[in-house]
């Protein structure tokens, strides 16, 4: 399985397309009022290969900071997986912030959904993939 660190893109899963997990795959589902901490400290993260991060309104955010949380502070390295009421517009942002698929909202177009990330060749400000802001990352190789 590849880690988080090698991914540059994010699967996007259609609505109803998605099963919560794999037989052979420990998935780990949080709710997104859940304190992060008490489940790291209880050893809950062991052997989770991925973990659903739940946006029960477009409106709730946490599961954002669960994210980068889940990233940063906690190490976690597999596949971060957004469930709920996922709108196209948040895609990105959600790839900035940890997460390596998401399953889309009902009505959501999963074409349009990918062309999301078509729109923006770079970031200014440091996230989860790349944590220095445009300024102190090395030069892009020209184009031959």
């Amino acid at each position: 399985m590849p880690s988080f660190h090698d991914q540059n893109t994010m699967k996007i899963i259609a609505a109803g397309a998605s099963k919560t997990g794999a037989e052979d795959q420990k998935v780990l589902q949080i709710a997104n009022d859940v304190e992060l901490a008490e489940l790291v400290q209880g050893g809950a993260l062991q052997g989770v290969e991925r973990i659903e991060l739940h946006f029960p309104k477009f409106t709730d955010g946490r599961a954002f900071s669960q994210a980068v949380l889940l990233r940063r502070r906690y190490g976690f390295t597999g596949d971060l997986r957004a469930t709920g009421d996922v709108l196209i517009d948040q895609l990105v942002q959600m790839h900035r912030s940890g997460f390596t698929s998401a399953v889309l909202a009902e009505g959501q177009n999963p074409a349009a959904a990918e062309r999301q990330f078509a729109r923006y060749a770079a970031f200014y400000q440091g996230d989860v993939l790349e944590p220095r802001p445009l300024f102190a990352r090395p030069p892009a190789p020209e184009a031959a």
